[in-house]
């Protein structure tokens, strides 16, 4: 009874519920209360749903259920567990200050390092499979993406996720379901021959007989993927697949404060038959991926994460990356107003999910002043208070700490004409049980009057710097000011994702047409957030920008162009040599 109570709990909280989630949470509830009674109890343990391949249980991930999880390497083929004392990384509870809820190595030694590397760099530049060579693997990872596809359709499978995303980097269960939903239906969607499609190539007939010109989707060989901590399951997962579909080896490392996630994930690959040689999973600090980076040198990394570490890779590794990196993402509301209560859910949506852990979160919302006549502020204030720690609607900001964000808070509220809007203060009054490395605040709105933002580079660069947390600024213009947002968007340095959210065709058109960001939402309900597997996700207005989840993306990011001409003949009859050119 409590399983079914708490299970309603986290459904009710649920945003989007959309059928897919609204299904998956029907079917989770059924399951878990046909168990329980099965069972003869009235309750539901979670251990009783913990699928036969894996090796945690979210729910005993702690000092006072059992000890915190394992999380281990793949190398070789083979699984590394941790050992102890200094070679072993602790992951500190986010939820409970005296906690560790993982244990992971740290990779750290020079024998560690130079086998890793050498597993990489083993890889030939023509990958393990090509169009050339071994073309039945592209099959083979049609099945395993089937197969996991099924299996995460299960709705003990599919809590077994959504808790374990809770537990290392908490968040909503709707937020957490909904990245396993996405992580599903890509899957899905190359199930199949859709690998196969992946290296589809064109031909083009030559000047003579017997000569045509085929163009090919090539593989890199040995690559890497370097991930964040804030979706541990979706982006990880979609890179990695992309990788292998195409016939790369790859490395991977995630965050280590929630690595588990993808390790787990690991497990039912191969438990669905990807070969265990075709990866390397690791855990280790920044420094130590930098050198197994430099003495491998892969032919293609895919980072995702700071702006700082992006340009950092992009120089050690000669270029070879694609990024997606930091995105101080904009929203613009037109001057026709309407729908102002979905609006202004959109919005807090947008800034405040996940604690506004999102490289695609609404960063500052440019407010007509039509907007600002109708309440808008006051709606998304009003929403933004109903966000708790209890259902992790708001909760622990995992890189950045709350003295940070608070002392943020306070410079943009100094700028002249500045105001905090709403928030601004530590959550709960400082009555958590979060650690102090992690931050937490409420969420949190500083409004700035557009002209003292753009009065000089030190007031735009301190507007415009992006705090990974639940923050964002407020702003407004005026019809005559049109031009100065668009200066705006204009002097911004990261492009991920935007917003124009209007009906009017003409004045989304000039929006559209004087901005760059690659991924952008347009008319009455455009958003900022959102990365589903249906379309492309990525930043624009830079060559090393990479995208995810597409065939597109999977095609831009991995792999390359290989052009191969076949001159086969006939040589014509009674040709001589001709002379010299």
């Amino acid at each position: 009874a409590r399983a079914r109570r708490a299970l309603a709990s986290r459904a009710s909280a649920c945003w989007p519920r959309d059928a897919v989630a609204s299904t998956s949470f029907a079917r989770a509830q059924s399951a878990q209360s046909a168990r329980a009674k099965s069972l003869g109890r009235g309750r539901a343990c979670a251990a009783r749903n913990v699928p036969t391949w894996a090796t945690c249980d979210p729910e005993a991930m702690s000092r006072r259920t059992g000890g915190p999880a394992t999380c281990a390497n793949l190398i070789n083929g083979t699984w590394r567990a941790p050992s102890t004392g200094e070679t072993t990384e602790r992951v500190v509870d986010p939820m409970a200050k005296d906690d560790v809820v993982v244990v992971a190595p740290k990779t750290n030694t020079e024998g560690e390092i130079a086998e890793v590397a050498r597993s990489l760099a083993s890889c030939p530049k023509s990958g393990l499979h090509n169009p050339f060579k071994a073309p039945e693997r592209y099959l083979k990872y049609g099945e395993v993406s089937a197969k996991l596809a099924e299996e995460m359709r299960k709705p003990a499978v599919e809590e077994f996720f959504a808790r374990l995303i809770q537990r290392v980097a908490p968040k909503s269960h709707a937020q957490a379901l909904a990245e396993v939903v996405v992580t599903r239906k890509f899957l899905e969607n190359f199930a199949g021959d859709n690998v196969r499609f992946l290296a589809r190539g064109f031909s083009v007939s030559g000047d003579h007989l017997g000569q045509t010109s085929h163009g090919l989707r090539w593989p890199y060989g040995p690559v890497s993927v370097i991930t964040p901590f804030n979706f541990p399951l979706e982006i990880p997962v979609l890179q990695l697949m992309g990788a292998l579909f195409m016939g790369n080896k790859a490395l991977v490392k995630s965050d280590t404060k929630v690595s588990i996630v993808l390790e787990q994930f690991i497990r039912l690959m191969l438990e669905c038959g990807a070969p265990a040689t075709d990866l390397d999973f690791i855990n280790c600090d920044g420094a130590t991926m930098n050198e197994i980076l430099r003495r491998a040198k892969p032919k293609m990394t895919l980072f995702t994460g700071s702006q700082k570490v992006a340009h950092h890779l992009t120089k050690e590794l000669d270029g070879n990356v694609k990024l997606e990196d930091a995105g101080f993402d904009w929203k613009i509301l037109g001057p026709d107003v309407g729908d102002v209560d979905y609006v202004a859910h959109v919005c807090d949506q947008d800034a405040y999910a996940c604690s506004g852990q999102k490289c695609s979160a609404q960063s500052i919302l440019f407010m007509h002043e039509n907007w600002v006549k109708a309440g808008i502020e006051a709606k998304i204030a009003s929403l933004a208070a109903q966000r708790n720690l209890s259902d992790l609607t708001v909760g622990p900001v995992l890189t950045v700490t709350t003295q940070t964000m608070l002392d943020h808070a306070k410079k943009l509220a100094e700028l002249p004409g500045a105001r905090v809007a709403f928030g601004g203060r530590e959550l709960n009054e400082g009555e958590h049980n979060i650690p102090s490395q992690y931050g937490a605040i409420e969420p949190t709105a500083i409004f700035v009057p557009l002209k003292t933002i753009m009065a000089s580079d030190e007031n735009f660069k301190l507007a415009t710097t992006e705090i990974f947390g639940p923050l964002q600024v407020l702003t407004s213009y005026c019809d005559d000011e049109v031009s100065l947002v668009l200066d705006a968007c204009e002097k911004m340095d990261a492009h991920l994702t935007a917003a124009v959210v209007s009906s009017d065709e003409l004045f989304v058109q000039r929006v559209l047409g004087s901005t760059v960001n690659g991924t952008t939402y347009a008319g009455r309900r455009a958003r900022t957030t959102g990365a589903p597997q249906n379309h492309w996700f990525g930043p624009a207005g830079t060559p090393l920008a990479g995208g995810i989840g597409t065939i597109e993306a999977i095609r831009l990011v991995w792999s390359c162009h290989r052009e191969v001409i076949y001159d086969r003949g006939p040589v014509e009859a009674g040709w001589t040599t001709p002379p010299r050119a």
